[in-house]
């Protein structure tokens, strides 16, 4: 059996960070999008090995890669004795905030478990997507979602739609890791863990502006994300923000015709990377994916 899938990018429409928890992780309230910025991922039954490979941007190979982690994880925890042969073509920057890896992790699970014949409806799924990273839950369901605890508790929201918006990539990696070390975050109080329970605020929060903690603090230490981000505005863009801890950057437009003028005038900057993308609602997601 040969099988490819398709394998979407997000952005952060909102990001809170709250606060650091006893476990050493932060607490976060985030507003999580699909978008059509996809990789692709196709899959063959082959022998007892899993073999990867891929084109594009290098990534890391063996146990460093989320796609040869999620492959062993779902053998291991359905006890599959076959292999896969998996091909890669990557268009997501990596390391820009848009979940590429993990997105890549959940489409491996969902496309493998296709092959080899695994019930997609088992709740394990779910378990061992939140053991391969924070964002991956999300990729198991698409759409617009909020992510609450480290971002790992994945609650579907209302659509958010839009056709016409931008992602620019400056070649810039900013790690998670340094972003959150740079924040100065406050302790969690009970009233914010309270708060960002309600699903419902999703939709108030997107009538609104616009936010993500990161910002500030990403913007000091790299000024080019933040000339990104001033760019888009300048260009036509109504909301812009600054995806996940960076170093990509969104633009949302309200035609056409003002993206394709902010596209030709983003072509210009040599070392940014800019394409042109749309909202993947929910229902559009899981018939992409077959779910």
């Amino acid at each position: 059996m040969r099988l490819t899938l398709p394998s979407f990018a997000k952005i952060n429409l909102y990001l809170e960070v709250l606060g650091k928890r006893p476990d050493g992780y932060h607490e976060i309230f985030t507003v999580l999008q699909t978008i059509s910025l996809c990789d692709e991922l196709t899959f063959e039954d082959a022998g007892s090995r899993i073999e990867l490979t891929m084109n594009g941007l290098p990534l890391p190979q063996g146990e460093k890669n989320l796609i040869v982690r999620a492959a062993h994880a779902l053998r291991s925890e359905f006890n599959i004795g076959r292999g896969a042969r998996i091909f890669l073509r990557k268009r997501i920057p990596v390391g820009g905030g848009l979940g590429g890896g993990s997105s890549n992790a959940a489409v491996a699970l969902i496309g493998l478990s296709k092959v080899w014949g695994i019930d997609l409806q088992i709740k394990s799924f779910e378990k061992i997507a939140g053991t391969l990273g924070t964002d991956v839950p999300f990729f198991l369901k698409g759409g617009t979602a909020t992510g609450v605890g480290r971002g790992e508790i994945i609650e579907s929201a209302g659509d958010f739609p839009f056709s016409y918006a931008i992602v620019t990539a400056p070649r810039l990696h900013i790690s998670s890791a340094s972003a959150y070390a740079g924040l100065n975050a406050p302790n969690l109080t009970n009233t914010a863990s309270n708060r960002i329970l309600n699903v419902s605020r999703a939709a108030e929060i997107l009538r609104g502006e616009l936010k993500n903690d990161f910002e500030k603090t990403v913007f000091a230490r790299f000024p080019e994300v933040g000339r990104a981000k001033e760019m888009l505005l300048k260009l036509g863009a109504e909301r812009a923000l600054m995806s996940g801890s960076g170093a990509s950057v969104f633009g949302i437009f309200d035609n056409e015709e003002t993206r394709q003028t902010a596209l030709k005038a983003l072509g210009e900057e040599t070392d940014w990377r800019s394409f042109a993308v749309a909202a993947v609602s929910r229902k559009e997601y899981r018939e992409k994916l077959g779910l």
